[in-house]
Parts: C-alpha cells; structure tokens; sequence
C-alpha cells in the first residue's frame, strides 16, 4: 500500500485530491495539511510514501516547503498540483528546481465535480504508482553517497536491492552506473546530422543537466520531446535559453533546423519534420495522441528516422510508459543509433527500460554521462577522417 499525504490550503481541493485517490486499491491516504509549514510536522509523523503539494499556500508555499523538506527527506517523492496558466507553469518549474520530482495540473472546463476527480485521478494515480510502488527509506532517514549535484532534482538515492520493472521508480544509485553496450551493430562511425531526444517524468532535470553540457557550437540541431501540457513547454524552453550554452527554442510551424539551435515540441502537438531542399523544416501536428501523449516521442522519432534515417542518434531518458519504444524501433531499423538512460539515474525507468527491454538499445547510460557520448559520438561522426 502506498501512503500519501496531501497538502492544499483548499478544503474543497483537499477533498477532491482525497476523493480522487478512495478508488484506487494500492494508495491510501494517510493525512491532509492546509499548508507547507505544517506538511513538515506531517510528513515527520506519518512517513508517507509520496506527497501531494499545493504551490500558493499561506504561512509556506508549496516552493518554500519543497526547498525546505529537501532538507530533511531528501529522496521522498513530491507531486506538485499547479494550475494550467503562465504563472503556473512558472511556479511549477521553479518547484522542480528546488526538488520537486513531478507535477500534474488542477482540472480546469471542467463540468461537475464528478468529471474533476475523474481528470485527477487520471494524472495522480499512475504517478504515485509509479514513484511510490517501490518502498523507499523512511522519511527522515539521512542521505547516503555524495551531496546532490546542481540541476531541477535533488539527485541520487541510495541503491537497493532486486531491480524494479519497466516503469517502476527509480530506487536510487550508490554511484553512476557502469555503461552496457547491448545491441551495437557497428563501430558507431557513421556521420550524425540530428541529436533526437524523448523523456517525461523526471524530463525536466534530466534535460537540464544534459543540455548545460552541449557547448553552443554542436555542429548539429537537438529536438526534443518532453511530455508537458501547453504554456510549460514555452516557459521550459525559455528557462533552459537564459542558461544552456546552445539557444533554446518552442518549436514553431515552420521552422529550419539549424545546427546549435534545441527544438522542444510544444504541449499538444507532435512535432514532426519535413524536408524541403537541402533544408528541414519542423511542422506542429494536431494528429491523435499516441501512447495518450501530444506531444508524443515515438511521432517524433519516426519523422525523424524518415528524413534523417541512419544520421540520426537518438536519447531516451527516464519517464513513465514506453513512448518512444515504437518510434526507437523504426530509428534502428533505418540505421540509426540509440541511447537510454540507465536505471539507477532514472526517476521512472519506464520509457528507456521499455527501449531496453526491447533489445534497441546500442548504449545505456547514467545521466552524468549522456552529454559527454552525445558530444564525442557527433565529433567522431564529423571528424574529416569519417567517411561521407
């Protein structure tokens, strides 16, 4: 059983959160707090497994409390409740950044309350499965291994015993992990035109870490695929402009790809690619959502195997699902290569253990080395001495 504690200053959304959560078996509800300052007597009393946590609070935001609880409980996952608005989105990445592990958005157009809880339900439930499914050290108890490095989340948990499925939170790492080359079929020579990369749960950290790394002159585009909702993805981008050496951008209809230059499809569409000449341009798709995501990895990775074929190298960082498995097959089948994330690194490894699973993988890494074989794979496969 799952235990969860939620933190809103609404009695109404309180109820509703605790409502949403009565019909699923494996999570129960151990307690409530109306803001961030009491959360931390709860949390300290009730030991949940997983927090629910409110961002505009009185006496203690939601921002405040997860900067001060990191303090104390550094590996308790902490799912923000944000509202769907700039503001929010702001609010909502500034609490990743100071340690939140993931977020969902309060229901809005919404026509009865029977329809609110619905759309909770649907956003919270698989979440709290995912990072609570595995019992993690109790609340308080000191972390071990060397302090978090910077970036949206506190960093690595201590490793435990007995590897989880495909999909289950990551239980933490002593250290990174040794890399485990699985299916390479060459000697990863070949030239490389586009750097292709999919995540989602624990996205946003992993991204950061990764692009801080890639100097400004790569001599090839980035896009990205990063399961967020509308106005996230362009507060994202901007975020990761003020500080990534490469330029950052929400990708738009229309767009040519240019070396140096990150593309983040934008919350509810699919970002796909066209060529035109010796040109590509990037095109905004309102398609159906594929493994329930718009944008979705696997759209992205098969335009991209389509225009780029063998070029292309592909990432698939941590996330919950498998988005990205279909889409990483049709990459290799056309010759391109694929990295995944490994497990201990990975806040879920769901979408790069599904990749994994699936024998596509040609290297898996931690995310402290993700951007160093990006850069090193894209130099070699440039160098003059490359065959062209």
């Amino acid at each position: 059983m799952i235990s969860v504690l939620v933190v809103d200053d609404s009695v109404v959304v309180r109820r509703l959160i605790v409502d949403a959560l009565g019909g699923a078996p494996d999570i129960q509800v151990v307690g409530t707090a109306a803001n961030g300052l009491l959360a931390q007597t709860k949390i300290d009393q009730l030991k949940p497994d997983v927090v629910t946590m409110d961002i505009e609070m009185p006496q203690m935001n939601g921002i405040e409390a997860v900067r001060e609880l990191r303090k104390r409980h550094a590996l308790l996952p902490v799912i923000m409740f944000s509202t769907l608005s700039m503001s929010g989105a702001t609010a909502t990445l500034e609490a990743l950044a100071a340690g939140a592990t993931d977020y969902v958005t309060k229901p809005s157009n919404v026509g009865s309350v029977a329809e609110s809880i619905a759309a909770v339900r649907e956003q919270l439930v698989p979440r709290i499965q995912a990072l609570g499914g595995r019992r993690r050290p109790a609340a308080g108890a000191p972390p071990r291994g060397p302090a978090p490095a910077a970036g949206l989340r506190p960093g690595a948990a201590p490793s435990r015993p007995g590897p989880p499925p495909p999909g289950a939170a990551r239980p933490g790492a002593m250290g990174p992990a040794p890399a485990r080359p699985l299916a390479a079929r060459r000697g990863s020579q070949g030239r490389i035109d586009i750097l292709a990369i999919g995540s989602s749960t624990g996205g946003p950290d992993a991204l950061t870490k990764v692009l801080l790394e890639l100097p400004a002159d790569l001599p090839v585009p980035v896009v990205i695929t990063q399961h967020m909702p509308p106005v996230f993805t362009k507060m994202f981008a901007d975020r990761l402009d003020r500080s990534a050496p490469m330029k950052v951008v929400e990708a738009g209809d229309g767009m040519e790809l240019a070396a140096g230059t990150v593309y983040i499809a934008p919350g509810d569409r699919h970002l796909v690619f066209n060529r035109r000449g010796t040109s590509t341009l990037t095109q905004l798709s309102g398609a159906p959502q594929e493994n329930s995501c718009r944008p979705a990895v696997d759209v992205m990775f098969r335009s991209v195997a389509g225009v780029y074929g063998g070029t292309a190298f592909a990432a698939v960082l941590t996330g919950m699902g498998q988005d990205g498995r279909g889409g990483a097959k049709v990459l290799r089948d056309s010759g391109a290569e694929i990295l995944a994330q490994d497990e201990a690194s990975s806040v879920v490894w769901g979408m790069p253990g599904a990749v994994v699973a699936a024998g596509l993988a040609d290297e898996v890494l931690p995310l402290d080395r993700i951007a160093s074989a990006l850069i090193n794979r894209v130099r070699v496969g440039r160098s003059p001495a490359v065959a062209r």
